[in-house]
């Protein structure tokens, strides 16, 4: 079965955010990734293992429309490669599996899938930090 993990939305303001989602929800940050173009925040709390990804856009100087900020829910599953197949079996059309890398280490494999509305499911391989 598929386990709700986290969902991403688009950032102006890093210290702003956190702040605001630390006073708002308790969540602190359980992890920062940082890279050249962006960084990504995971905020959390010890109430529930489901986290918040904030994306910070480096160099972004202007706010974001609501609707326009890519975002997406994601899942974890035991087996990406057995999930690939059985959606496609169902003629649901996931994307590729990716590979996500970083100084040469596997951060996560993982693939992307649309609901009929066109919302953006992200599917990862339970490991690391995805479980």
């Amino acid at each position: 079965m598929a386990k709700a993990i986290h969902t991403m939305i688009r950032v102006l303001d890093e210290a702003r955010s956190v702040d605001f989602y630390r006073s708002a929800f308790g969540l602190d940050v359980a992890d920062r990734l940082d890279f050249d173009t962006f960084t990504l925040l995971y905020l959390s709390n010890a109430d529930t293992s489901f986290e918040l990804e904030l994306t910070v856009n480096k160099g972004r100087q202007e706010p974001y429309v609501l609707g326009d900020g890519y975002g997406h829910f994601a899942v974890s599953v035991a087996d990406l490669d057995s999930e690939h197949d059985r959606l496609g079996a169902l003629g649901l059309t996931p994307k590729n599996i990716v590979e996500f890398n970083r100084d040469g280490t596997l951060l996560a494999r993982f693939f992307f899938i649309e609901d009929p509305d066109g919302y953006k499911i992200e599917v990862l391989q339970r490991s690391g930090r995805f479980k």
